[in-house]
């Protein structure tokens, strides 16, 4: 693979964009500044990366030297140019966006997004919880980017509030999620000298913040039913998701709030098909039967 496509984790950028497509999906509306969207945050999200990696380059020395600028494949030069080229091609269609939908709030959306997501790796990163809230924010904003992409191609209010409410349940599961990762991580991060959250303030606050969001999770999962969009299968498919982060609050509170690094892997790999599932209910819930 080049280089220059690994250093965009591609695997990761698409994860990233597929919420745009996905709020196409339930809305059954497909212009085609859904599609330039989608690749949109592609791109925007593979600039975060370079990034990302241009700052960590010391510590990927030494972690990952075999990323792309670490073992010298891209240097730190081009690497920062290569990230201007994607955030100049990003604002480009950003652009041609906001004239499709005729808004040109769009462009500044996504203006503001490349300034966080630097931020993010130049000072958040390092913040404890910050970091986290960041990186969740991000992940659920894509979900509302699509949402207004349809309210000002089609005035589909109701979608735009789902998508608000959408993203808003992608944020909160994966500041969570985000948490406790870092609650797994918690022993290798105090002998490296690490600010997160669990190793300042301890995996008890940091199990009871988890245990608050999943909460609001599955609050979000299960109100997001009466706006009316979805059918009987979102119910059935979504009571599959609630057990699942269901059980995840449980095991981090019958853990004491002091899960070991195994519960805490068990935790995060449940969630990851919590989340999932939740994004199925959703696509086959929109289709009427």
């Amino acid at each position: 693979m080049s280089p220059y496509i690994k250093i965009l984790r591609p695997d990761e950028a698409f994860l990233m964009s597929f919420p745009v497509s996905v709020i196409a999906i339930i809305g059954h509306d497909f212009p085609i500044a859904v599609f330039l969207g989608t690749l949109l945050v592609f791109l925007m999200a593979g600039a975060g990366n370079v990034i990302n990696d241009v700052f960590d380059y010391k510590i990927d020395a030494v972690n990952k030297p075999d990323r792309p600028i670490p073992s010298g494949r891209i240097s730190l030069k081009n690497a920062r140019i290569y990230a201007g080229i994607l955030y100049v091609i990003s604002g480009f269609i950003s652009l041609v966006i906001s004239y499709l939908i005729n808004n040109f709030l769009f462009f500044v959306m996504i203006l503001c997004s490349g300034v966080i997501i630097y931020a993010y790796s130049r000072y958040f990163k390092a913040l404890p919880l910050v970091g986290n809230i960041v990186v969740g924010g991000m992940i659920g904003f894509c979900f509302v980017l699509g949402g207004f992409i349809l309210l000002c191609h089609s005035n589909n209010w109701v979608i735009f509030r789902v998508s608000v409410y959408i993203g808003l349940l992608a944020a909160v599961a994966n500041v969570a999620r985000e948490l406790i990762k870092d609650m797994e991580d918690v022993h290798g991060d105090q002998l490296g000298g690490a600010r997160t959250f669990p190793v300042l303030y301890g995996k008890k606050a940091s199990s009871i913040i988890s245990i608050l969001l999943l909460a609001v999770t599955v609050a979000v999962l299960i109100y997001l039913y009466t706006f009316g969009i979805f059918n009987i299968a979102y119910i059935f498919i979504s009571i599959i998701a609630v057990i699942l982060f269901a059980y995840c609050i449980y095991a981090l509170a019958a853990s004491k709030f002091e899960p070991v690094e195994a519960t805490c892997t068990k935790v995060i790999k449940l969630l990851k098909i919590a989340m999932a599932v939740s994004l199925l209910a959703m696509i086959i819930g929109s289709f009427g039967f």
